[in-house]
């Protein structure tokens, strides 16, 4: 038989590898263990959630809090306005963000890279510094406590990390295949959608995805310009309906659990596509 020889640098390498799953497990766990205390609790009685020494799995499950939410009209609401006002934002922030990335990508002038400058200066901004200004236009504009309100208010924060995305795409699409499309007729809009948007769809989806993510949880703007309560989003309604000085945590948490549907499904159903969106956009250009 063959004797297996095991050095001290063999040894290293079995317990550097060994460390690095067990933190990797370690960081896992941390960072699922909110998401797996909000589905128990949902599953709990609310008796059981206020014990002072609390249970990691319920003794007895229930569903009431889900049956709850379903047979209560407000909630309803809520997620079909959220779900509403996340769709449009996207699709809003995917048309301007195609156009304004080509432009970026293919017309250079003198102020193309100050503007460029000034998306990145937008994106450390925090979003409550610039809720006053937002208020004070859209109230002008008789836009506050509407939808169209608020995706534009969304829109316009994401807008400057969106366009940027996609000029990335766009400045790694060769120019020669325009410039082929232009010696044989085509226009510059045929040559757009015909040519080089089958080219981007990654990025476009990378966009559509990120834009609808980041709307669906969005509460600042919410609370800001929407008052009525048939308008209210699923995080603002979660908040003022359900949240109060003695909470129904097990109707909080299935409410909580409900929400997080759509975006599971959405991420993982595009993740694939997300995923080689971003790190493509990231490397070129």
């Amino acid at each position: 038989m063959k004797k297996i020889t095991v050095t001290k640098k063999t040894t290293a390498k079995v317990v550097g590898g060994l460390a690095k799953y067990i933190v990797l497990i370690f960081i896992f766990a941390f960072l699922l263990f909110p998401v797996y205390w909000m589905l128990v609790t949902a599953l709990k009685t609310n008796i059981e959630s206020y014990r002072l020494v609390p249970t990691l799995w319920p003794e007895t499950i229930s569903l009431d809090g889900f049956k709850t939410l379903i047979s209560d009209g407000k909630f309803l609401v809520y997620y079909k306005n959220n779900i509403i006002v996340s769709a449009m934002a996207a699709v809003i922030i995917c048309f301007i963000s195609v156009f304004a990335g080509y432009a970026l990508s293919r017309f250079h002038f003198k102020w193309n890279k100050m503007l460029l400058a000034t998306f990145a200066f937008a994106q450390m901004m925090p979003v409550i510094s610039r809720l006053i200004s937002l208020y004070t236009i859209l109230r002008k504009l008789n836009l506050t406590d509407t939808h169209i309100g608020l995706v534009l208010a969304i829109s316009a924060t994401q807008v400057p990390f969106t366009v940027s995305l996609m000029a990335s795409f766009f400045d790694g699409i060769p120019g020669e295949l325009e410039e082929a499309a232009s010696i044989d007729g085509s226009g510059r809009f045929y040559t757009l959608f015909h040519i080089i948007m089958p080219l981007v769809v990654p990025g476009l989806l990378a966009v559509g995805v990120y834009s609808f993510l980041m709307t669906w949880d969005d509460y600042l703007h919410a609370i800001t310009l929407i008052r009525s309560n048939d308008l209210w989003t699923l995080s603002q309604g979660l908040k003022l309906t359900y949240l109060g000085e003695v909470s129904d945590w097990q109707l909080i948490n299935s409410a909580s659990t409900l929400g997080t549907v759509p975006m599971i499904f959405v991420f993982f159903f595009f993740q694939k596509y997300m995923i080689k969106g971003l790190t493509a956009g990231a490397v070129k250009g």
